[in-house]
Formats: C-alpha cells, sequence, structure tokens
C-alpha cells in the first residue's frame, strides 16, 4: 500500500480549503484597498467587512487547532501560530495571512485536479452552501462599495454613510426592503435591481439546501460485502454451537443405557 501524501493529512474539505482560501485572498485585497482608497466612508465599509473576515479566520483556526491530530504540529510545522496571529485585531499581522494561502496552494496541488474534482462533486451541497456564503460575503462588500460610491454624492441621495450602503444591501440581499435607504440615480438602482436577483438566488438555494436536508430520506445503509461475510460466519458458529451441544446430550444418554437396572 502506498504510503498516503503528506498533504492529505492536513487537508479537511476541498470545498472548505477553497473558501478559506478565497476569504485569505479576499482579506488581503481588502488591506490593499485600506490603503489605496483615500474616501472615509468607503474605508469604513472596508474596515468593517475585514472585521467580518477577520472573525471568519478565527474561527477557522479553531477549528484546526481542535482538529489536528497533534495541535504541536499544527502550531509550529503547519504554521498554525501565523494563523492565530493573522486573526488578531492588528493591522500589520494580517499580511501573515499569506501563509494561508501558500497552505491551500500546496495541499491543492499536492491532491490534484481530477481528486479536488471528484470530492467537490461528491459533497455537492456542503460546497454548494460554501459558496453562497462567499458570494453573499462579496456581494456585501462590493455592493455597499459601489452603491455608497454612486449615491453618496447625488443630490437628495439618503445612501451617504458606510452603515447606510451596508444596510441597504442587507436587507436587499435578504430580500427584507425596509425601504428606508433606496438609491436615487439610475446606477445605484441598476446595482439594487442586480443585488436583489443574487439575494434572490441565495436565499432560494439555501431554502432549498435546508428543505433538503430536513426532509429527504435517509439513504439506506449500505452493506459492506465484509458485513456480510462476518454475519454468516456468525451464524455457522452458532449453528456448531447448537449441533455440540446437541451431541454432547446424546452422548449422555447413550452412556447412562448399560446401567440401567432393566436392562438384560
Amino acid at each position: 500500500m502506498t504510503p498516503p501524501k503528506a498533504g492529505a493529512n492536513e487537508l479537511k474539505d476541498i470545498g472548505y480549503e477553497i473558501f478559506v482560501g478565497a476569504v485569505s485572498v479576499l482579506s488581503i485585497l481588502n488591506l490593499v484597498l485600506i490603503y489605496a482608497v483615500r474616501d472615509p466612508s468607503l474605508d469604513t465599509v472596508l474596515l468593517v467587512m475585514n472585521v467580518v473576515l477577520t472573525v471568519i479566520l478565527f474561527v477557522d483556526f479553531l477549528y484546526r487547532l481542535l482538529s489536528a491530530p497533534s495541535r504541536s504540529d499544527y502550531l509550529v510545522r503547519q504554521h498554525g501560530w501565523a494563523d492565530l496571529l493573522a486573526s488578531l485585531p492588528v493591522q500589520q499581522l494580517k499580511i501573515l495571512r499569506i501563509f494561508r494561502l501558500v497552505r491551500v496552494f500546496r495541499l491543492l496541488r499536492a491532491n490534484g485536479i481530477r481528486v479536488i474534482g471528484n470530492r467537490l462533486m461528491r459533497n455537492r451541497a456542503g460546497s454548494a452552501l460554501l459558496t453562497l456564503l462567499l458570494m453573499g460575503i462579496l456581494v456585501l462588500e462590493f455592493g455597499s462599495l459601489w452603491m455608497l460610491a454612486l449615491e453618496q454624492g447625488a443630490p437628495d441621495a439618503n445612501i451617504t454613510t458606510a452603515s447606510d450602503a451596508i444596510w441597504y444591501v442587507m436587507v436587499t440581499i435578504s430580500t427584507v426592503g425596509y425601504g428606508d435607504q433606496f438609491p436615487v440615480t439610475t446606477g445605484g438602482r441598476f446595482l439594487g435591481a442586480l443585488v436583489i436577483v443574487i439575494g434572490v438566488g441565495i436565499f432560494g438555494t439555501f431554502t432549498g439546501y435546508l428543505a433538503n436536508l430536513f426532509l429527504a430520506p435517509k439513504p439506506p445503509r449500505r452493506v459492506e460485502p465484509g458485513d456480510d461475510t462476518r454475519q454468516r460466519v456468525e451464524h455457522l458458529r452458532a449453528l456448531l454451537v447448537e449441533q455440540q451441544a446437541a451431541i454432547d446430550e446424546l452422548d449422555g444418554i447413550l452412556r447412562r443405557r448399560p446401567s440401567d437396572p432393566d436392562s438384560g
């Protein structure tokens, strides 16, 4: 038997690894945008989303730490210390998130495209759920940035701050639509319609996933060939025990008959 590749022991679910890699890329991109964008309102949106991404990556660190076969090995050899430092609310340490990208790239390369595709197809429901989560994060961030850039300088605009833009995109993507915030420009309305369509797709798919999770019948238990053979062996053993008990009982009867006083 060939030994497993070194990266295979570190690898979680393929879909999860890709999700973490995408979140890491987005968090590093946010760091670049924070220094590149000079608008205070847009910077606020980026900072808020950076907090969300930091929480996700910290949860990822805890998950890897608690599920690692050797926690010390994860913290040292697999650069878990970098995952922890990159998850702290310190701006200068967030560049350490590059370690996540390196690890995910190395693990995915070690498994190959065919293995990745097979695992994604095998766990389609989980991969789709993570894709929806990533899409929601992307729409929330870039939708808020784009909406704020379009609306904040328009006459009679009511989406003028970072909180206004984030709130509007949140209630729109969730298809709630309170109506307290709304775009007044043509570009803003077009973007709002796009967010509505994406939100319907995201929550429609998510609702279908939950319905399938709770209502779908459980698949029948698969009987392995080894299980069937084991059951037959146990049955034969039980028959042999019963047969031996019958032989012993018959032998005892035959031994007692010559000593019977009524016999010849």
